[in-house]
């Protein structure tokens, strides 16, 4: 059976991997009960973990630099306990192609070039061009799936990127092309993201040293 991980880890490490959400989202993220969420945010708040800030009516949860410290330090036990650490870092060699490709798809859908203008906005006048880039993002959904299987042997929480990505990539190829790379919805991009985001910290690695 593979080894689930604890609640108030779960509640931390959502915090990092989402950026910045409220309680109801981040207790979503991992199936948890929301009142023991926030009672484990509320606990880490004391300890300095994380902080609650509000804006314009909008309220969420961040970590701090201690925050991010513990949670590294929690998942790095974890890995050790699990003797998972192996897996991990030979799914993250094979997920580095990958997340060059997954990048340059989703430039490609910003952007397409034009005559004079190699920064052109993408208008999605062009079907073949936007085809061609729905057919990259299905051949790297593809390829995610066993490295996927992989890492959900290892953790329960490391489940499910795949079928997420697939998910958003059905509703961009049928017309809803948000799915594919804004961040304010589970788009392709922002579930690759949190897949590199959770594989950085469950490594502690540097981000900046591993794009």
């Amino acid at each position: 059976m593979t080894p689930d991980s604890s609640p108030d880890l779960l509640a931390l490490h959502a915090v990092r991997i989402t950026g910045f959400a409220d309680t109801p989202v981040l207790a979503r993220r991992y199936g948890l009960d929301p009142a023991e969420t926030k009672e484990a945010l509320l606990d880490a708040e004391a300890r300095g973990w994380v902080a609650h800030t509000s804006f314009a009516g909008d309220g969420g949860w961040s970590l701090t630099e201690r925050g991010r410290a513990e949670n590294e330090r929690q998942l790095a036990a974890e890995l050790a306990r699990v003797g998972g650490a192996e897996e991990v870092q030979a799914v993250y060699r094979a997920f580095l192609p990958l997340n060059g490709r997954l990048r340059k798809a989703c430039t490609d859908w910003q952007l397409r070039p034009a005559a004079g203008d190699r920064l052109a906005t993408n208008d999605h006048s062009d079907p073949a061009w936007d085809a061609a880039v729905l057919r990259e993002l299905a051949a790297v959904g593809h390829a995610l799936t066993p490295l996927a299987d992989r890492l959900g042997n290892v953790l329960t929480r490391l489940r499910g990127y795949d079928t997420r990505f697939t998910a958003a990539l059905t509703r961009a190829r049928a017309g809803d092309g948000a799915w594919v790379d804004r961040t304010d919805v589970d788009s392709c991009h922002r579930v690759w993201f949190e897949l590199h985001e959770d594989l950085i910290a469950t490594l502690g690695l540097d981000r900046n040293a591993h794009p």
